[in-house]
């Protein structure tokens, strides 16, 4: 069968992944471009906010491995759908929390617990799917079209919601979030489907391909989840403490940086939603990048350059970045360096969740979720620490305390190897590989 007769149907699904994926970072850094206006309404200072900002992030660490089990579970399918609609009505409720109630700082901490509980996931529901749809040799592009919607969707969110807050208030603003989440999980419950022999718009020449690139069906089946080779791992501890650094670095322009330009660089508002995108930007044109550059080196010098050699240059480059732009006095020269920085880091997206379904096969939802998880407890650090550090050093110090977090995670991209698959007892002296890819 020839590649002109192959249906397309993955690519377009993964496209989809993009919109829920865009979708998803704009409905959780929507507050941070409405936390200026709600800082004043509810009478909150940035550390306060901060810890409503750490609060999601602490959901969504929390339940990345029980997202990842319910997406082996039940499918990608049903489980992200549900998680749509769930997020969908926790970014509702955060408009409606009355700011003269006396536990109004608690209840904006506790709603946005509970959306981070619902968007964790995404990332692991994704993993899962790519597991079972995208053939090994495609997997870093598919991943890189994936996570570029964390550039996208945050790119958007600071002119389309300064835009919704100048026409209706900041309020206005998540109600139209949520209204794109409830879309999707329509859109995505009528297209998708777990595995593509259910799907009636996948022919046989795509059928073939998919699986000629996944593994034997005997070593992709999902057992009983391998807990001691997972968590006696090499591999996932480094994918764990790397991804720390990771979203360490990227919380603080989803946190942050809108604040940043307007409190520290004293930028007016709309200033500062123009500035703002590019960051995101980059890191949308960084994925997309990363992707590609993941196969390619992949495909001519192996998994362990193409994957770990590509995170380890990608965390040196965005520290050096970070270093050098928080001591710029020029704001456009900042912004332009610190995005740089952003893009950076972005090229090793594709990485982190390739390498994932290269060891673990069936279980790369559980591991995958694992390793976001430590990406989160990163976030939520950063969401509470960098303020701290800026009112008691200067956002220069902020920078780079980020800079020196991303290049002690050098190190740990350094241990991590994509060959080396999970193993699991088979017996008495013997160890099985229980992964999903091959050198």
């Amino acid at each position: 069968m020839n590649g002109a007769a192959r249906s397309r149907v993955r690519l377009g699904l993964i496209f989809l992944l993009f919109i829920i994926s865009a979708i998803a970072f704009l409905d959780r850094t929507n507050i941070s471009v409405a936390g200026v206006e709600m800082r004043k309404e509810y009478a909150i200072d940035q550390v306060q906010l901060g810890w409503v900002f750490s609060a999601f992030l602490i959901g969504y660490a929390l339940f990345q491995v029980p997202a990842g089990w319910l997406a082996a579970r039940y499918g990608p399918r049903i489980v992200l759908t549900g998680a749509l609609l769930w997020w969908g009505v926790f970014t509702a409720a955060t408009a409606l929390i009355h700011p003269e109630g006396s536990a109004a700082l608690l209840l904006l901490a506790l709603t946005r617990f509970a959306l981070g509980i619902g968007e964790s996931v995404v990332y692991p529901c994704g993993n899962q799917f790519l597991s079972r749809w995208i053939p090994a040799q495609e997997r870093g592009k598919a991943n890189g079209w994936i996570f570029a919607g964390v550039g996208a969707g945050s790119g958007i969110t600071p002119p389309l919601i300064t835009a919704i807050i100048l026409w209706g208030g900041w309020r206005a603003s998540f109600y139209a979030c949520a209204a794109m989440g409830l879309a999707a999980a329509a859109v995505w419950f009528w297209l998708a489907r777990d595995r593509p022999q259910e799907h009636p718009s996948v022919n046989a020449a795509e059928l073939a391909h998919i699986e000629a690139g996944l593994p034997p069906a005997k070593t992709a089946s999902a057992g009983p989840i391998p807990w001691g080779a997972i968590f006696s791992s090499r591999n996932v501890w480094g994918l764990f403490v790397s991804y720390f650094a990771f979203g360490y670095v990227i919380w603080i322009f989803f946190s942050w940086f809108f604040i940043y330009l307007a409190e520290a660089r004293h930028l007016d508002v709309k200033s500062s939603a123009v500035f703002s995108m590019l960051p995101f930007l980059c890191m949308t044109f960084g994925c997309l990048l990363g992707g590609v550059i993941n196969d390619r080196v992949s495909a001519r010098y192996g998994l362990y350059w193409g994957r770990s050699g590509l995170g380890v240059l990608s965390f040196v480059l965005t520290g050096l970045f970070l270093a050098s732009g928080s001591m710029v006095d020029n704001a456009w020269l900042a912004v332009l360096i610190l995005a740089g920085g952003a893009g950076a880091i972005y090229l090793s997206q594709s990485s982190f969740w390739s390498v994932t379904a290269d060891i673990a096969g069936p279980h790369s939802g559980v591991v995958s979720g694992f390793m976001n998880m430590g990406c989160q407890i990163g976030g939520a650090l950063t969401s509470t620490l960098t303020p701290m550090i800026a009112a008691q050093f200067g956002w220069t110090a902020a920078f780079i305390a980020g800079a020196a977090v991303v290049l002690a995670g050098v190190l740990a991209w350094v241990i991590v190897d994509p060959n080396r698959l999970l193993e699991q007892p088979a017996g008495e002296g013997a160890r099985t590989p229980i992964g999903g890819a091959t050198a």
